[in-house]
């Protein structure tokens, strides 16, 4: 074979090579660019969206009215607990009293939420007061209620208004007398509700309607 044979065949050698490497350089470039970016991390995963479910708000509310620590002298020496007053409404006419000892706060304040919520009393609300005066007591506490027209607001502190409010009692007068105790003045403020007569039976009871009991 002549040189110049040889030299035209390798010639065309080279270009058909050429020719197929860039022809896979330009399909390796396209499938590149077709490729989504991806992180460092996680390639060839999809990434998984999570949804958190919102749960319902409970019609509940609870509100600790004092956590005091407890000493009880056993044989051996001194056993340390923890009391919570815990204080559970709706707003909408129950409440309750709740009060539980335990050896750590959280968990004596859930078996307080739960005391309350055993404990629960309706209380009869007219417009947003209470119907009538009443004085409450509870060992050496005693607290003192009166209706109050609209706009005057809770006139209470401490446990008693905390009662009030969680009630849903929006406009009242009231008074602590005796103990300072919350725990005391919570079950009065609870006592004196309890023991509240609706206008309806008091209507019942005289044999009026209750247009013609409140004329």
């Amino acid at each position: 074979m002549d040189l110049e044979n040889k030299d035209e065949i390798s010639s065309e050698v080279t270009e058909t090579v050429t020719e197929a490497v860039e022809e896979v350089v330009e399909s390796v470039d396209s499938t590149e660019e077709e490729k989504p970016a991806r992180g460092r991390k996680g390639r060839g995963r999809k990434q998984k969206i999570e949804t958190v479910e919102e749960k319902p708000q409970s019609e509940w509310t609870e509100r600790v009215v004092q956590i005091s620590r407890v000493t009880k002298v056993v044989k051996g020496g001194k056993k340390l607990s923890f009391r919570a007053i815990v204080i559970v409404g709706n707003q909408k006419g129950q409440v309750g009293v709740g009060c539980a000892k335990a050896s750590e706060v959280i968990i004596a304040i859930q078996k307080a939420i739960a005391d309350g919520r055993k404990n629960l009393i309706t209380v009869p609300i007219f417009k947003t007061t209470i119907p009538h005066p009443i004085t409450g007591r509870s060992g050496a506490g005693a607290v003192m209620l009166r209706p109050a027209s609209q706009g005057t607001g809770i006139i209470a502190g401490g446990a008693v208004r905390s009662v009030l409010e969680l009630a849903g009692i929006e406009n009242i007068l009231s008074k602590s007398l005796g103990s300072k105790s919350p725990l005391n003045a919570a079950n009065a403020t609870i006592a004196a509700l309890k023991a509240l007569t609706p206008f309806s039976d008091v209507a019942k009871k005289r044999g009026l309607t209750m247009a013609e009991l409140l004329n």
